[in-house]
């Protein structure tokens, strides 16, 4: 799911680059390896939804 920085969305998020939020690749990361956040995504639905189709596979 692209969300472009320039969108609605990206400014609302506060991404300063085009994202991708690839919910067919999960990984899981200790918080200590997160450096910095570089945005925060409201759009919950869309994320559940694709997550939801990722994972009925």
């Amino acid at each position: 799911m692209a969300i472009w920085a320039g969108s609605a969305a990206g400014r609302q998020a506060g991404l300063p680059l085009d994202s991708v939020i690839m919910t067919d690749n999960l990984a899981t990361i200790h918080l200590p390896e997160i450096d910095r956040v570089i945005g925060t995504i409201e759009m919950r639905g869309d994320v559940d939804s694709a997550l939801r189709t990722t994972l009925a596979r």
